[in-house]
């Protein structure tokens, strides 16, 4: 049976934020953690999203080289500023603090960092992508969204999708106002879900890299 169009785009995000929910009342192995995490997101993408999910790229060098600047604006004011982020603006009772969800064995695994990539790299830009600019963003105009072409714009939902999308990252909501604008603008621009699946995968995984190869484990919420 046909799944419900809102139910294929916003499934595998309400999944992803339950996990991140249920992490600190269910505290499980890192690996089993990982392993559980990556299963059922790649499963639940598969069974409601599939039929959605479109990976044709328009503009490669376009795409790739704005999820690198992405990357570059995320980490900057942090590597310019040292304490930028400690202000009560960043980290208080609303937005949380910068602190790491792996626990503190868990950065020598090998098998609970490749597999922290390929979630962030791989699966969170296809969940995010379909909910915030495939379905949000079209949703916010008109409630029958599937009536409304990809990346059509209109001030309210361009504006407000990028709002949420930064309170979505907490303690950085700061540059993910900057990287939703962006992100927003690029769908606007391109109309296509795979350009916009692939600008957040490079950034997604440079940002990952880069916590791996400089120890900035904060970043990993």
């Amino acid at each position: 049976m046909r799944n419900s169009p809102i139910i294929s785009y916003t499934a595998p995000f309400a999944i992803y934020i339950a996990f991140l929910a249920l992490h600190s009342a269910f505290v499980l192995p890192p690996r089993v953690d990982e392993v559980l995490r990556f299963g059922i997101l790649s499963l639940v993408i598969w069974l409601f999203s599939r039929r959605v999910v479109d990976f044709r790229v328009k503009s490669w060098i376009g795409s790739a080289a704005l999820g690198f600047v992405i990357f570059v604006l995320w980490v900057l004011p942090d590597a310019l500023l040292p304490g930028y982020r400690q202000s009560v603006m960043f980290q208080n009772a609303i937005t949380g603090k910068t602190a790491s969800s792996l626990a503190s064995g868990a950065i020598t695994d090998p098998l609970v960092l490749v597999l922290r990539t390929l979630r962030s790299a791989a699966l969170v830009p296809i969940l995010e992508e379909l909910f915030w600019r495939g379905w949000l963003m079209r949703w916010l105009i008109d409630p029958e969204f599937e009536k409304v072409p990809l990346g059509t714009y209109a001030t309210g939902a361009f504006w407000i999708t990028a709002a949420l999308f930064a309170a979505e990252h907490g303690p950085y909501w700061d540059v993910g106002l900057v990287a939703g604008i962006l992100f927003n603008y690029w769908m606007v621009r391109t109309r296509s879900l795979g350009d916009l699946i692939l600008s957040h995968a490079v950034a997604n995984l440079a940002l990952s890299l880069y916590v791996i190869g400089a120890g900035k484990w904060e970043y990993w919420l």
